[in-house]
């Protein structure tokens, strides 16, 4: 079986592989994002995904490389991460009892054939209405500091959640169940 590159630096998705026994190296890209592109979301995380596959693919013939890249949108607004606690404040505060979109674009790329795969997955997430006090102290946990929309599902902020629509490890940064059925078009079953 050909080695498979994670080109992601993203400790919850290197987590989500590992958990399902996916065998591969991480290797990430160099790939300058640029968020301020004018694209509907699911095709700029899309094109974004491709974008990191390919700077890695380049470096690693005869290889399956995945990347991704995911945002959060609310009313079709991106909410990026904060760059201060000051901005994940009023991003907590402006997703409070909020229903937002978790959008992961997606990228498989052969580099044998260059056969690619992109797609884009998007998980509806219904915030609970969030207290002031609930907000300092999930800031004081330093969560948000490095999440989309300031705030991750895997640790303290699963209780700002109120319930979500869609795959669970999207929310995560890696919609496992579409990047499964996809890698069984590169002849790669998990289970």
């Amino acid at each position: 079986m050909k080695k498979i590159i994670l080109a992601s630096g993203s400790p919850r998705r290197k987590e989500v592989l590992e958990n399902v026994g996916l065998n591969f190296t991480i290797a990430t890209s160099n790939y300058t994002e640029d968020m301020t592109l004018d694209m509907q979301p699911t095709k700029l995380a899309e094109y974004l995904s491709r974008g990191k596959a390919e700077d890695v693919a380049k470096n690693y013939p005869n290889h399956i490389i995945i990347a991704a890249d995911t945002f959060v949108t609310l009313n079709h607004h991106r909410l990026g991460k904060p760059a201060s606690n000051d901005i994940a404040r009023k991003t907590l505060q402006t997703i409070s009892g909020q229903t937002i979109e978790v959008i992961t674009g997606y990228t498989i790329i052969d580099t044998t054939n260059d056969k690619t795969i992109t797609k884009s997955v998007t998980t509806q997430v219904v915030m609970k209405n969030i207290t002031e006090e609930e907000t300092t102290a999930y800031i004081a946990t330093g969560e948000p500091s490095d999440k989309a929309g300031a705030f991750g599902i895997q640790g303290h902020g699963a209780l700002l959640v109120k319930k979500i629509h869609g795959d669970y490890y999207n929310v995560m940064g890696l919609p496992l169940y579409s990047l499964t059925q996809s890698l069984k078009e590169f002849d790669i079953e998990l289970l």
